[in-house]
Formats: structure tokens, C-alpha cells, sequence
């Protein structure tokens, strides 16, 4: 019971407290200002902002430039207690291995071959916007970033993991960050996937738009045409959805067990991080002195504790007390509470001491995604390359969720394959890049090899996937 003591778990109930009253009034903000309904900017990301100009003392801070401050001291005292802010800078490492966890849990692994067959050129073209992030990163960083404004090599990595992994894997790796001595590179990339987010949905709508007139998206809604309710962002009461329930609460909660086989995973994925740390510190790591193991994250090994507890599962019949609803309804609470203690922790004073860094970051990643998609999506995807491109797009500029709500404006009915293509696709990207082992690995690898041998991977890389997917293309059209 709280009893106002000044106590961890006391701490622990005031950030939620504070989280959920910031996405409580953010939501009733998106409800009443038809702007952020139009631009289908998400409650979570309200919140942040909410939380960090509270945080900030943004407010305060612009009220004292015209008022006297030794008169409106009181001003100056902090609105969000510090205890709130650290547990708000937890959270996100927390959550995204919650969320990982659970990636494949409640799905059927399909066979592989049909997966590549039907989702081939998505999975190219979702390649190639990644590591040519990484390429234009690097670049961008060794040439502008690193001579001109003393930018650490590190920031080459930034967008990928802020686009790809967005404002959860950035702040996933606030350990990794730290332990390579880029703790501000943690700000940087909350930052970068955060306007990234804003900017996916406002330059994607924009995109759409013209693409509706221009006829090159077959099956689309305009955006004023859609529902009023999908604007909202609310369901009427008859279309509420349903959650299948899976155990009787008489002997244990449905959401209990699901949370169980979550909890299962990231236990999995723990015991194989302490099995290659012992692997690393024991063989290679004395032998040629690289240490990498050390630097990565639990997440991406969390996943995979999911995909063996989701295999296991099914071989021994446990796969029907799993439902993917409740899986996806579990993935997206943590997502939203990750996203506003993500935002709402971000150093503004960070931020202002690397304008330079930040902006030119942001803004050639955005560059590059919207050229991936103008000029070789086109050339990549013959069959509906406008919907499939889309919805790489919006995944690519900072969070899934923008990509699947770009899909749902130009593709409402699902008449094109491209929702089952993504899905598809989603098994060959995230366990490598977009928050996977080689997102949660760039840092240390750059850290460890240098630039030129990260350009050349990358580059490598892109290039592969950049020819893979127009040839094939070609192929396929011959």
C-alpha cells in the first residue's frame, strides 16, 4: 500500500502514474485537434512530447524570458520529480525486450520457401533501405559529421538503428551507448526516431496523395474518405474487437499465461547471453582481443527464446493456449508506455549541444528513404510496387506502425499482397537488422573495426541486395 515513503517500488508507481495521465490527456488532445487525426500521429508520441515540455520545463523556461526571475523564482522548481525521470530512462530497455520477446510468439512458422517466394522482392527491397542507411550514415559521418563539426565515428550507425529500430531500440541500447562512451548518441537517436516518426506519417500522406493522383496507387482510399472512427483512432461499440480467451480463470488467467510465456522467452534469450558472453570472454576474446558480445543488448536473443518457446509450444500442443491478439494487445501497451517514457526522458541540452550532428542525421535519412522509394521501389517491385513500397517506407522511418497505417490508407481492403508480403518479410528482416542482431551489434562492430571496414560491409551488403532485387525483378517480368 502507498504510504508516501520515499522507496523504490514508491518511485516505480509515480512514473506510471505520470506516464498514464500523459497518455490519458494525449489521447483526448488527438481526439479534439483534427490535424494530428489527419496525420495519424500516435497518442504515444503526444504523450512523449507532453512529458518532455513538463520535463524540460519548457514552459517555465519561455515564461521566465519576459518576467523577472528573481520574483518568479518558484518557477524554476522541477514539475516532474527526478526519481520519475530515472525510472522513465529504465523502461525503454525493459520494454523493447518485452516486445521482442514476443515477436513470434502465437504465430505459425511458416515454410521457408513459401515465405521467400511470395515475399522476395519486398524482402529486397526492405533490405536495401537498411543497409543503404547505414552506407549514407557512415558516409555522411566520415566526410561532414566527423572533420567539420568532431562528431563521434559512432554517429554513423544512428539512423539505421533510430529509422529501422526506432525510439525503442535507440533507447534499448542506452547500455550499449554508455558502455562505448556515446551516451549522448541514446538522446540523438530518441530524437532522430521521434521526428522520424512525425515526418514518415506527414511526408507519406503527402506521398499518397500525389501518388492517387497520378494513378499510381491502384486500390487506394484518400485520406479524407476514411472513417471518421479509424481517424479517431476509436472503434464503435458493435466493432470493438474481441481477444480470444485461452484458459478458464479458475485455474489461471489467460493473460497470466501469456505473460508466462513472454517472461519464458526473455529467460531463454538471458541464458544464451550468459552462454556466448562465457563463450566470448573464455575463446575469443583473450585470443584476438575482441570483445562484442558484451555490447549487445538481451532483445535481440529474447526473440529468439520466442521463436523456441513458439516451436516448442506447438510440438508439444501448448501452441493453443497462446493467442496472437492478446500477444499483439500485450506488444503494444508495453509499445506505447516505451515510446512516451523514451521521449519524455530525452535531454533536450544533449540534443542542443549536437544540433549539427542531429539535424544533418535526420535529414539524410529521411533523403535517402524517400529516394529508396521513388527510384528503386519502382524497379524492384513490378506488382503493385506503390502499396508495397509504403509500407517499407513507413516501417523505415522510425516505427512499424507508421508503415501499417500508410497501408491501411492506400490498401484499406487488403485487395494486394502486400500485408501478407510484409508479414512474410518480417521474418527475414527483424532478427538482422531493424532492432536485430546487427542493429544491436553496429556499435561495437564500428567501435571495434573502424569505418572504412564498416563502409565496406554495409556497402557490400547494400549493393547485394540493391542488384538482387532489380535483377530479379527483371527475371520475374521477362
Amino acid at each position: 500500500m502507498y504510504k508516501g515513503e520515499d522507496t523504490i517500488i514508491n518511485h516505480v508507481l509515480l512514473a506510471f502514474v505520470l506516464l498514464g495521465v500523459f497518455l490519458l490527456i494525449a489521447k483526448w488532445i488527438r481526439l479534439k485537434v483534427p490535424v494530428l487525426q489527419n496525420y495519424f500521429i500516435p497518442s504515444s508520441l503526444i504523450a512523449g512530447f507532453i512529458g518532455l515540455i513538463l520535463n524540460e520545463q519548457l514552459i517555465q523556461k519561455f515564461i521566465l524570458i519576459f518576467l523577472p526571475n528573481d520574483r518568479f523564482s518558484f518557477l524554476t522548481r522541477d514539475v516532474i520529480p527526478n526519481s520519475a525521470t530515472q525510472v522513465w530512462k529504465e523502461i525503454p530497455e525493459l520494454f523493447i525486450t518485452i516486445i521482442f520477446a514476443s515477436l513470434f510468439l502465437g504465430k505459425k512458422i511458416p515454410n521457408l520457401k513459401k515465405v521467400w517466394n511470395i515475399a522476395k522482392p519486398q524482402i529486397a527491397f526492405g533490405q536495401t533501405i537498411a543497409w543503404g542507411q547505414y552506407v549514407v550514415g557512415i558516409l555522411v559521418t566520415l566526410l561532414i559529421l566527423k572533420p567539420f563539426f568532431g562528431a563521434n565515428i559512432l554517429s554513423g550507425v544512428l539512423i539505421e538503428i533510430s529509422f529501422q529500430g526506432g525510439a525503442g531500440t535507440a533507447a534499448g541500447l542506452a547500455g550499449t551507448f554508455d558502455e562505448l562512451g556515446f551516451s549522448h548518441g541514446k538522446d540523438l537517436g530518441i530524437g532522430i526516431a521521434t521526428f522520424g516518426i512525425l515526418s514518415g506519417m506527414i511526408i507519406g500522406v503527402i506521398m499518397i496523395n500525389i501518388g492517387i493522383r497520378k494513378n499510381k496507387a491502384t486500390v487506394a482510399t484518400k485520406p479524407d474518405q476514411i472513417a471518421k472512427e479509424e481517424r479517431l483512432g476509436v472503434y464503435k461499440f458493435e466493432e470493438a474487437d474481441s481477444i480470444r480467451l485461452t484458459t478458464r480463470s479458475h485455474s489461471i488467467e489467460t493473460i497470466s499465461i501469456h505473460l508466462a510465456f513472454i517472461l519464458l522467452s526473455v529467460g531463454i534469450g538471458a541464458i544464451f547471453f550468459k552462454g556466448l558472453l562465457f563463450i566470448e570472454n573464455s575463446i575469443w576474446g583473450p585470443l584476438f582481443d575482441i570483445y562484442l558480445i558484451k555490447y549487445i543488448p538481451l532483445f535481440p536473443l529474447a526473440m529468439i527464446g520466442g521463436v523456441i518457446v513458439q516451436v516448442m509450444s506447438t510440438r508439444f500442443e501448448f501452441s493453443r493456449l497462446i493467442n496472437r491478439k492478446m500477444i499483439l494487445h500485450i506488444q503494444n501497451f508495453t509499445l506505447d508506455f516505451l515510446i512516451v517514457s523514451a521521449v519524455a526522458s530525452i535531454s533536450l541540452s544533449v540534443i542542443s549541444e549536437h544540433t549539427s550532428t542531429f539535424i544533418i542525421l535526420l535529414f539524410t535519412g529521411i533523403l535517402w528513404n524517400i529516394a529508396a522509394f521513388l527510384f528503386i521501389a519502382p524497379r524492384m517491385i513490378s506488382r503493385f510496387w506503390f502499396e508495397r513500397g509504403i509500407i517499407d517506407f513507413g516501417q523505415s522511418m522510425g516505427m512499424t506502425t507508421t508503415g501499417l497505417l500508410l497501408l491501411q490508407i492506400v490498401d484499406p481492403d487488403k485487395k494486394t499482397p502486400t500485408f501478407e508480403s510484409f508479414g512474410y518479410k518480417q521474418l527475414f528482416f527483424e532478427p538482422i537488422v531493424g532492432g536485430g542482431f546487427f542493429t544491436a551489434a553496429s556499435m561495437p562492430l564500428l567501435a571495434e573495426f573502424g569505418p572504412i571496414v564498416m563502409l565496406y560491409l554495409t556497402g557490400g551488403l547494400f549493393l547485394f541486395w540493391l542488384i538482387f532485387g532489380i535483377v530479379s525483378n527483371k527475371v520475374e517480368a521477362a
